[in-house]
């Protein structure tokens, strides 16, 4: 009994198979894919996975909102295609005023926000807008930042409002910022796990406010903020999003700086690795997968 494919002949117990994969011959890989049920010989690479992180927000009195987190399967490509990839940078702080949003991270036509900056005082208490919102700075009154765009999928949530002088949280992938409501610094938002890169990490948590008794980070490379004696915040982790830690108030200073974001890809390893890349990946097969991991920007063509 034989099986037919195109090009030649296969044998029911498979004793045709070479390194060469001459016509009519399967190689190992060929087998392997078949026996894997990913696909026939000489098929295309159909789509990829995706994890796209935006640069975290600076941290101001309040704490710096995450970057945008976006992730889905299914994202069709063609052989031949080249795809661009921008990963966002972090938010730079600023001496006694406030810092800058993070910018955005880009994966072909998929685009995460970045993060908004923390509030500082007087006329810019209110957190900054983003992927995540930043924090509010201290003064009754302060706004978080809204997260945006206010699109599905949901990027992130916004920073937490201040109605005292405590600084608040930014906001994270999975969870606002903690509203303060005393002289104390509230939370950063939780970000999310992906699993993507084969090891389970947290992206996008949102910087913890300043004050009294300062905020912590949300998981997922957020900083915590710090306590009034300090001028100084604490920069974010980099390549997570995560946005950076307020400064204490009675000081003149800076927040913390976003951390950078991260685009990662992944498709079955039953296909062959890409024809190029641009930017330097981390690239990695394991799991059943090839991983392309971006830390700075680049490119790659199926």
């Amino acid at each position: 009994m034989t099986k037919r494919y195109i090009g030649g002949i296969l044998s029911a117990n498979m004793l045709n198979v070479s390194a060469a994969g001459a016509s009519g011959i399967w190689s190992p890989s060929m087998v392997a894919g078949y026996v894997a049920g990913a696909k026939w010989p000489g098929s295309a690479l159909p789509s990829v996975e995706y994890l796209v992180v935006a640069g975290g927000g600076a941290g101001g009195i309040g704490g710096g909102g995450a970057g945008g987190y976006r992730t889905a399967t299914g994202y069709a490509v063609t052989p031949g295609q080249t795809i661009a990839v921008t990963v966002g940078a972090g938010g730079g702080s600023a001496t006694d005023a406030i810092g800058s949003p993070g910018s955005n991270s880009v994966f072909g036509t998929i685009t995460s926000t970045g993060g908004g900056y923390g509030g500082h005082y007087q006329s810019t208490v209110n957190g900054g807008p983003g992927g995540s919102g930043g924090g509010a700075g201290h003064l009754s009154g302060g706004t978080g930042g809204a997260a945006t765009p206010v699109t599905s999928p949901v990027q992130g949530y916004r920073g937490g409002n201040s109605s005292a002088y405590g600084g608040a949280g930014g906001g994270g992938a999975s969870a606002q910022g903690v509203d303060a409501t005393g002289n104390s610094g509230t939370n950063g938002g939780a970000g999310l796990y992906s699993s993507i890169s084969g090891t389970s990490t947290a992206y996008a948590g949102g910087g913890g406010g300043g004050g009294e008794s300062p905020g912590l980070g949300g998981v997922g490379g957020g900083a915590n903020g710090v306590s009034n004696s300090i001028a100084s915040g604490i920069a974010a982790t980099a390549n997570t999003g995560g946005g950076g830690g307020a400064r204490g108030y009675m000081l003149n200073g800076s927040g913390g700086s976003g951390g950078s974001g991260i685009v990662i890809i992944r498709y079955p390893d039953s296909y062959p690795a890409l024809t190029s890349t641009t930017g330097s990946p981390t690239v990695t097969v394991a799991g059943g997968y090839r991983v392309y991991k971006f830390t700075s920007s680049g490119s790659i063509t199926i």
